[in-house]
Order: C-alpha cells, then sequence, then structure tokens
C-alpha cells in the first residue's frame, strides 16, 4: 500500500511549508554545474503542487529564494532569477487549470524588475482561483518580516493608532506578509539539513517539522504523501496534555 492510501483526508494539514534543499548538491552529484540542480528542482515544485491539490491541501509555502541567498556568486543568482521568470510564465496558465492562486511574499521590491511584473502579473490572472494558494517566499527573511512589523506597530503607536494595550499576538499577525495565511502545521525540509534558516518564525511556533534526506530534485509527491503519514502519527497537544485533547 502506497503512502497515498494510508493518508487520512479528516486529518489533512491545512497548510504544508518547504524549504526545497540541496539542488547544488544533486547537480555536484550529477557531475553538473549548480544551476542545473535549480533547473531540476522546477520539475520537483510541479509535482509537489500537484500532488498537494491532488489531496486536497488548501495552502502551500515554499521558501524559493532567502534574502541570505543574496550572497551567491552573481552568476548563480541571475540564473535563479531568470528561472523564476521563465517558470512564472510557463506555468501560469497550468495554475489556472488547476484552480491555484499564486501568492507571494518577502522583500519583494528587491527581485529585479523584469520578475515583479510577470510575478504581478501571474498573481492577478490567478486571484480567483480557491482549490489552493501557492505562495512563494521570495527575498524573504523571517527576520526582516518580524522587523517590518515592529516598525508598523511602532508607528501606529507613535501616531496614536493604536496604544500599548492594543498590542497582542493577534494584532502582530497581522502586519506579517503572511496575514491572510493559516500558520503551517507541517514544515518539510529536504536535503537532511536541521534547520529552518530564517523560515516563518513567528508562524511555526507550534508546526510539526519533518526532515528528510532527499535531494529536492527528487522529491516528489510519493515523498510529500509520506510526510503526510509521518504528521498525521503525531499528537499535536499545544500545550496540553494527552487526556485533554479526547
Amino acid at each position: 500500500m502506497g503512502f497515498k492510501e494510508q493518508i487520512d483526508y479528516s486529518r489533512l494539514p491545512k497548510h504544508i511549508a518547504v524549504i526545497m534543499d540541496g539542488n547544488g548538491r544533486w547537480a555536484k552529484g550529477q557531475g553538473k554545474v549548480r544551476v542545473f540542480g535549480h533547473e531540476q528542482g522546477v520539475l520537483s515544485v510541479k509535482d509537489i503542487v500537484e500532488g498537494c491539490v491532488e489531496v486536497g491541501i488548501e495552502y502551500l509555502t515554499l521558501y524559493a529564494f532567502s534574502t541570505e541567498n543574496w550572497n551567491r556568486p552573481k552568476e548563480e543568482v541571475d540564473a535563479l532569477m531568470q528561472i523564476l521568470i521563465s517558470t512564472i510564465n510557463k506555468e501560469t496558465e497550468t495554475l489556472n487549470k488547476n484552480n491555484i492562486k499564486l501568492n507571494a511574499i518577502g522583500n519583494i521590491a528587491s527581485l529585479p524588475q523584469e520578475c515583479i511584473d510577470d510575478l504581478k502579473e501571474a498573481m492577478e490572472k490567478t486571484a480567483h482561483n480557491e482549490k489552493c494558494t501557492l505562495t512563494l517566499a521570495l527575498s524573504y527573511s523571517a527576520k526582516w518580516e518580524i522587523l517590518e512589523a515592529a516598525k508598523k506597530i511602532a508607528s501606529a503607536v507613535k501616531n496614536n493608532i493604536i496604544s500599548l494595550d492594543d498590542i497582542n499576538e493577534d494584532l502582530f499577525s497581522s502586519k506579517l506578509t503572511t496575514v491572510n495565511i493559516p500558520d503551517p502545521e507541517l514544515m518539510i525540509r529536504t536535503s537532511g539539513e536541521h534547520r529552518i534558516s530564517n523560515y516563518l518564525l513567528w508562524q511555526m511556533a507550534y508546526t510539526e517539522f519533518y526532515f528528510t534526506d532527499v535531494l529536492w530534485p527528487d522529491f516528489r509527491r510519493e515523498d510529500l504523501f509520506e510526510a503526510i503519514v509521518d504528521y498525521q502519527k503525531r499528537e499535536r497537544r499545544f500545550g496540553k496534555i494527552s487526556e485533554q485533547l479526547n
């Protein structure tokens, strides 16, 4: 029996976040340059998005490009941006066919203008889709996001729009880039690394982590289904004891 057949559809995670790691190492293992790994990683993205739609995952967030990634060699960054632009252009029609809404979080203004324009156009074309929301974290840093939220709240207090007593978790969450997205219940990281790398730090306070040695270009929907089955074996207590959950 495959992992898909083991999934309890009454207990699906509503939101899955993914750190797509291992493209460079995969390419090196193939005797290829790192960019080849990123190109092959796009195939994994397509399969995982389709897998999420297949089983009914409502939100999928992919860590596509971190703020720290800007420090990589210029030729690799340029290639990543071109891959992103071409993929967005090529896959917008497919997103619409599958009723998938495209979303983006992060410091989008720091991206190349062509990338911003294509991203904005794709988001507008898919805005009314309802089956699944695919969010790309681009030029994203959780620390940056938290600092930006803190600045917005500080400005509101300074201008007497809110008082200090108004500040709570809900207010803070409303100032984050993920304001309309539920917190992820499951976070998957590929390639054997056991870090969350400045990713959704506020939102993942109660997220279940799933780490796999599979490199991202080899990660396919059966691996996704295995992660979901593993998640469903866990007891999510949110600070309570087991007896309180029954």
